[in-house]
C-alpha cells in the first residue's frame, strides 16, 4: 500500500473566496447561507455545484457549511471553491479542522476576512487522499442525517397522533360531546390544569464565586443555552456539572428521569426530556409527571401549548412565566385509559428516538476523534477503499 505524500500549501493555493451578497427578497426554494447555516429560501442564486460557505462576521464567525447544489451566499458569508485537482468536501472538513473561529480579529464584532483566509497555511495529501478521507468522515456524518431525518419523520409522527387524538378529537368523533370552557370536548373528557398532570418545579444557580460549587463530573445542571444547542429531545446533561455542595447550598433542584424541562425564559419553549437526574437553571418550570402520565406525553402537550403559555409571561426587559402561572396553564384531560393508550404509542416513538440520538453521540464522537489525526496525516485511510 502506497501513500501519496502531503505538502504544505496555502489556502489560496487551494481555493477560489468570494464575498457573499446581501439576500434577495424574494421567496422561493433556494437554499440562503449566512453564517449560521440555511437562513431561509429564495428563487434566486449565486453559486452552484460544491460550494463551502464560511460565516464572516458576528457570533457565527468561523462556521463552515458544505452544500452540492444552487444556493445563495449571504453577504455575512464568503464563498469558498475548490480549484483544481482539490476535494472541495476534503477541504470543508480541513476547515473545521482548521478552527477559524480562533482566526478571527475584533471583539465586540468578530470579523473573519478573505485576507486572513488566504493567507493560512496548512497541509494536503494528493487529490486520491484528500477524497479517501473525505469519504471516511463524510460516511459518518450521513449516517448522523439519516439518524437525524428518522427522528424527524419519528417526532412528526408523534405531534401528528397528538393533534389527531387531543386537539382534532378524530378518533372520538362518533361519541358524544359537551361544551367547556376550552370549547367542545368529548363527553367524559374535563379541564385542568399543568399542575393536573405533574408537579411543576424551577430551578436555581449556585454561586458562581464559589468554584467548589461546579466540578468536572458531578449532578448535570442544565441552562437554556444547553437546549440550544442541544437540538436531541433527550437530554443527560449540559456544559457544567454541580457538586453536592453546590445543590445544597442553591435554590436548584434535583429532578429524576422523565423529568420534562421547559425553559420558562429568554426565550420560553425549549423543551427536552431528561434521561437521568438532573438541575437546572432558573430558567426552567420543569414538569415531573405524576405517575401513569408518560414523559412523551407532556413534552408534546408542552409543544402544542407554547403559544398559550407565552401569552401568560410577564416582564419588561424579557419575558417570563412564573411557577404560579405556569400551574394554571388550562388543558384538556382526557380519561386514563385514553392518556394510556397514547402512552403506549407515544413511549415506543420515544425510546427509537433516544436510541437513534445515543447512536449520533457515538458517531460524533468518533468522527471528532478521527478528524484531527486524519487531518494531520497521523491516521491514513487505504485509497482503494474509495469508488
Amino acid at each position: 500500500m502506497s501513500f501519496s505524500e502531503w505538502r504544505e500549501t496555502k489556502l489560496d493555493e487551494v481555493l477560489n473566496f468570494y464575498n457573499g451578497k446581501k439576500r434577495p427578497t424574494e421567496s422561493g426554494n433556494i437554499p440562503v447561507y449566512g453564517g449560521n447555516g440555511i437562513l431561509n429560501y429564495c428563487s434566486s442564486y449565486n453559486t452552484e455545484g460544491e460550494s463551502l460557505i464560511i460565516g464572516r462576521v458576528g457570533a457565527y464567525c468561523g462556521n463552515v457549511f458544505y452544500e452540492n447544489n444552487k444556493c445563495w451566499i449571504s453577504d455575512n458569508a464568503i464563498l469558498a471553491k475548490a480549484k483544481e485537482n482539490i476535494s472541495c468536501k476534503f477541504m470543508y472538513y480541513k476547515l473545521k479542522h482548521l478552527n477559524l473561529h480562533d482566526m478571527r480579529i475584533g471583539s465586540s464584532q468578530p470579523l473573519l476576512t478573505q485576507g486572513i483566509l488566504k493567507s493560512l497555511t496548512t497541509t494536503i495529501p494528493q487529490l486520491p487522499e484528500q477524497k479517501a478521507i473525505a469519504a471516511t468522515l463524510s460516511a459518518l456524518d450521513d449516517m448522523i442525517e439519516l439518524n437525524n431525518q428518522i427522528n424527524k419523520t419519528l417526532e412528526e409522527i408523534a405531534q401528528a397522533i397528538f393533534k389527531s387524538w387531543f386537539v382534532d378529537f378524530e378518533p372520538f368523533k362518533d361519541g358524544e360531546f359537551e361544551e367547556s370552557e376550552l370549547g367542545l370536548i368529548p363527553k367524559g373528557w374535563r379541564v385542568g390544569t399543568l399542575s393536573s398532570i405533574g408537579d411543576i418545579i424551577g430551578g436555581g444557580t449556585p454561586s458562581k464565586s464559589k468554584p467548589e460549587y461546579y466540578v468536572d463530573s458531578g449532578i448535570p445542571w442544565i441552562t437554556p443555552k444547553d437546549l440550544s444547542m442541544n437540538k436531541n429531545k433527550y437530554i443527560s446533561r449540559g456544559q457544567f456539572d454541580i457538586s453536592e455542595l453546590g445543590l445544597r447550598e442553591s435554590s436548584a433542584k434535583l429532578m429524576p428521569k422523565g423529568t420534562v424541562l421547559f425553559s420558562s425564559r429568554a426565550p420560553i419553549g425549549y423543551i427536552a426530556i431528561a434521561k437521568n437526574a438532573v438541575t437546572t437553571n432558573q430558567g426552567f418550570k420543569s414538569i415531573v409527571p405524576f405517575n401513569n402520565i408518560s414523559s412523551e406525553y407532556v413534552y408534546l402537550l408542552l409543544k402544542n401549548n407554547v403559544g398559550e403559555i407565552e401569552s401568560r409571561a410577564s416582564g419588561s426587559t424579557f419575558k417570563e412565566i412564573s411557577g404560579g402561572e405556569m400551574k394554571k396553564v388550562p388543558i384538556i384531560l382526557p380519561p386514563m385509559d385514553v392518556i394510556n393508550q397514547f402512552n403506549e404509542i407515544a413511549t415506543t416513538l420515544g425510546k427509537v428516538q433516544a436510541l437513534l440520538e445515543d447512536e449520533n453521540h457515538i458517531l460524533s464522537s468518533i468522527r471528532d476523534t478521527l478528524l484531527p489525526k486524519l487531518m494531520s496525516g497521523e491516521i491514513r485511510v487505504p485509497m482503494e477503499e474509495v469508488v
